[in-house]
Order: structure tokens, then sequence, then C-alpha cells
């Protein structure tokens, strides 16, 4: 197997015959784990380097697959979920409610996502629906974590 091809079905998570992209965000749950300890900066650096690598990572499946965002193509579900969980507390439960959040703004597609899934083709759109996803589930996160813990986590 091509080991782009691999990378953008999420390690053969995207494989998965039902609900690929919930797949593929469980399989982004094990590296968050590993990720979460790390600075605020380095985080954030390694978002923006899976975002750039995936979006050549999609657009080389796509094309390959000859179609645009293919069911399979799930690391733009690992970025999301990535986003979701930036600075987020630590803890099970804040792994689950951001897991639940992030597929819920991924599935649903409140505006301007299902815009941007509709006409941004390549690459750079089948990961931006999922940043945008990402972006929403992280804003209601750190809402409700600053409305528990009466502080932001950075």
């Amino acid at each position: 197997m091509n080991p782009i091809h691999f990378a953008a079905f999420g390690f053969g998570s995207g494989c998965s015959p039902k609900a690929p992209g919930t797949a593929g965000t469980l399989m982004a749950v094990p590296i968050y784990l590993l990720m979460q300890y790390l600075s605020l900066d380095i985080y954030a650096l390694l978002l923006l380097v899976a975002f750039v690598v995936g979006v050549w990572f999609c657009s080389k499946a796509s094309k390959a697959l000859g179609v645009h965002d293919h069911g399979g193509i799930v690391w733009d579900e690992f970025v999301g979920f990535w986003i979701t969980m930036l600075a987020a507390p630590q803890g099970w439960l804040w792994v689950i409610y951001g897991f639940l959040l992030f597929r819920l703004f991924d599935i649903w597609k409140p505006q301007p996502i299902k815009l941007v899934d509709r006409h941004v083709h390549g690459g750079f759109g089948i990961m931006l629906d999922d940043v945008l996803a990402g972006i929403y589930a992280w804003l209601v996160l750190q809402l409700t974590a600053y409305t528990i813990n009466g502080s932001l986590p950075f």
C-alpha cells in the first residue's frame, strides 16, 4: 500500500465499513494522548505541520481514487480532533467530550462549514471543513472548561 494513502486513510481506520470518520477520530485519540503533554507552542506547531502535510496527503489520495473527499480519507478528522483538544483540560471526560463535540460539528456542518464542504475542493477543501469543525468544537469545549473552572487553561 502507498504510505501516503495509508496516512490519508488514518493508518487503516478510514477503511472501516461503517462510520469511517468516527473510526478515524477514534484513531486520533491515542495520538492525542501522547501529544497532550507537549507545550502549547509545540502542540500548535504540530497542528500546523499536520494540516499542511494533510492537505498534501488528502490531495494525493483523492486524485488517485478519482473521488473528491472519499469517505475513507480521514486524516482531516485527525487534525480536526487535535484542534478540538488544543489546550483542553486533561482527563478522560474531556477527551470524550471533545470527541463528541468534534463529531457533532463534523457531521452537522453548520455554516460556513457546509459552504466550505460544498465549494472548496482538493486537499485544502478536504482539510478545511474539518479544521472549521474542530474550531467550533474547540470553542464549545473551552467555554465549557471556563464555565466549570472559572479560567481558561492557556
